[in-house]
């Protein structure tokens, strides 16, 4: 069985990425780390196959993205697409937002993440068949 989480392949990757993260994905780490957001758990830089995501919130399968300007072009959207299929294959639920949104609505970030933390926990409602 293929290990699929935090492979020793990644793991240079993985601290380059944490050692230079940029200004944006610092401002949401700072209020994501230490389970400030709904007392969820959440990793920075986690791999998961052979992608390397943000922040990941292993208890809920919540993988959160924050996009910048590599992110802008058909050749990065393309990648960015067949990550987020593999992802979603794998049970997880992604969610993005972009530099600009960290930056001019921090809190709105942080609210809405709070929102989907909160929805991801809470039990289906019943079907009325």
């Amino acid at each position: 069985m293929t290990k699929l989480y935090n492979q020793s392949s990644e793991r240079d990757k993985r601290r380059s990425l944490r050692n230079n993260m940029p200004p944006a994905e610092k401002l949401l780490w700072a209020k994501l780390r230490s389970r400030q957001v709904e007392e969820c758990k959440f990793r920075r830089q986690y791999s998961v196959g052979p992608f390397v995501v943000d922040f990941y919130g292993p208890a809920l399968k919540l993988v959160i993205e924050v996009d910048g300007d590599s992110h802008i072009g058909e050749d990065a959207q393309t990648y960015d697409a067949d990550r987020q299929v593999f992802l979603q294959s794998k049970g997880m639920r992604v969610v993005r937002f972009t530099n600009q949104q960290v930056y001019q609505d921090l809190d709105g970030v942080v609210e809405a993440i709070a929102l989907l933390i909160h929805d991801l926990r809470s039990p289906p409602l019943p079907r009325g068949d």
